[in-house]
């Protein structure tokens, strides 16, 4: 007896549309339909406007701001997708809310990238795709497949065209908690990584120290996971120019600049923030100096080996 192959559905909830069309572009189909809508008391109220019966569905929605209505907003679509009788529901999470959150540093805090799991999990996910979490060990959380993505490979390509004379590259971490992140940026352009030394007296205030190797007359290139505030990154691109670097660039993954970020970004000296487009950034709040990188074809080709199954290992190589 021959097995049909499961219908492939892709579903975007409110958070990230543009990436979410990005992504069905690259696989040729169309995103599938859906409606969300608020009462006036602010509840929300999905309506999956077509049938889902037996397909695998993926549902694209970053947990970025406003981040308990985005992650909500997702739980709810799970609910109803599990009593749509799909056959697997597959969280795509560009960015992962409340990841920040993955340990107890103080007495009586919660760990809330777990419960996050933990409420995933319970709404009926099968899967979640995840792009750089902010802590591998969240991987762990789960009880489902996870299936983590690098945006990497994406911003050393940008790099590699920008910056053609390799050998007067630096990639820089801006704390000891993303020297990993930076060395493996660093092997794909196969420069030297230096590292800032800095201390953090209370949340979102960062004090810069020291940097550990050699920026001057280097185009130094700052990799981040999350850029928030941009008190850390702005703070480090000034201690670079003052050791001597000829130029610096800032890069991360997610984008999330609240509160003064766009003012401390405009007013560094940061020559280009070049970021994924996991979070989508209205135009009042994009800077000339902000390029955004698109990682739908990323997630696109992720979605297609899970669907086939096939390996996905092969995207980081």
């Amino acid at each position: 007896m021959l097995i049909e192959e499961k219908p492939l559905m892709i579903f975007s909830l409110d958070s990230n549309i543009p990436l979410a069309k990005k992504v069905a572009e690259s696989l040729g189909i169309e995103l599938s339909k859906c409606s969300v809508k608020k009462f006036s008391d602010g509840e929300v109220s999905i309506n999956i406007d077509e049938s889902v019966r037996g397909s695998e569905v993926f549902v694209i929605q970053s947990t970025s701001s406003p981040v308990n209505e985005s992650l909500m907003t997702l739980l709810i679509m799970i609910d109803a997708l599990k009593r749509a009788s799909v056959d697997t529901i597959n969280v795509v999470i560009p960015y992962y809310g409340y990841a920040r959150q993955d340990r107890k540093a103080r007495s009586r805090e919660p760990i809330t990238a777990k419960l996050v799991a933990n409420l995933l999990e319970v709404a009926g996910a099968n899967r979640v795709v995840a792009l750089d979490l902010h802590a591998l060990q969240i991987q762990g959380f789960f009880d489902i497949p996870v299936d983590h993505l690098m945006a990497a490979p994406i911003i050393a390509d940008y790099f590699r065209d920008k910056l053609p004379n390799m050998e007067d590259v630096v990639v820089v971490s801006p704390d000891h908690g993303g020297v990993t992140r930076a060395r493996k940026l660093a092997e794909l352009l196969n420069t030297p990584i230096a590292i800032i030394d800095k201390r953090r007296p209370k949340p979102n205030v960062a004090e810069v120290m020291n940097i550990v190797g050699n920026v001057e007359g280097k185009s130094c290139i700052l990799i981040d996971d999350i850029i928030d505030t941009a008190g850390t990154i702005t703070l480090a691109a000034k201690a670079l120019m003052e050791k001597g670097a000829k130029e610096v660039y800032a890069s991360c993954s997610h984008a999330v600049l609240s509160g003064p970020a766009l003012e401390r970004i405009e007013e560094s000296p940061i020559k280009e923030l070049v970021y994924a487009n996991t979070i989508n950034i209205p135009e009042n709040k994009k800077l000339d100096k902000m390029i955004p990188l698109c990682v739908g074809e990323l997630i696109g080709k992720a979605i297609y080996r899970i669907h086939h199954n096939e390996p996905v290992s092969v995207l980081f190589e």
